[in-house]
């Protein structure tokens, strides 16, 4: 499974295979045009909720993970089509955080490495 993580603001690349923005909101600054991204799936970002408690840093790293991975259950059967390109081809997850370690879009990956 080929699965690449990407910040927005980087430069697109054909090896980037098919890129998918994994953000509820767009990336401030980058055009529509310039990030060429084949499919947004902002349905999958974390809640607002969530997503605030840990750039505040009300939440760690492990309990952001935790409660992302128990979002993502109910996503699970229409993220099946995701993992199975991923089987079939390159599929990078595009993300605007600075943070390019601890991010949704790693929570995310390790996800769908786990669908079967």
């Amino acid at each position: 499974m080929e699965i690449e993580l990407k910040r927005a603001y980087d430069s697109p690349h054909n090896k980037d295979g098919y890129r998918v923005l994994v953000d509820g909101i767009w990336p401030r600054g980058v055009s529509k045009e310039d990030a060429k991204i084949n499919e947004w799936r902002k349905e999958i970002a974390p809640s607002s909720e969530l997503r605030k408690a840990f750039h505040t840093d009300s939440l760690d790293w492990n309990d952001f993970r935790r409660r992302y991975l128990k979002e993502l259950t109910s996503y699970r059967e229409t993220l099946r089509d995701l993992a199975q390109r991923a089987r079939k081809e390159r599929v990078t997850l595009v993300f605007a955080s600075k943070e390019e370690r601890h991010n949704n879009a790693e929570v995310l990956r390790q996800y769908l490495r786990m669908l079967k």
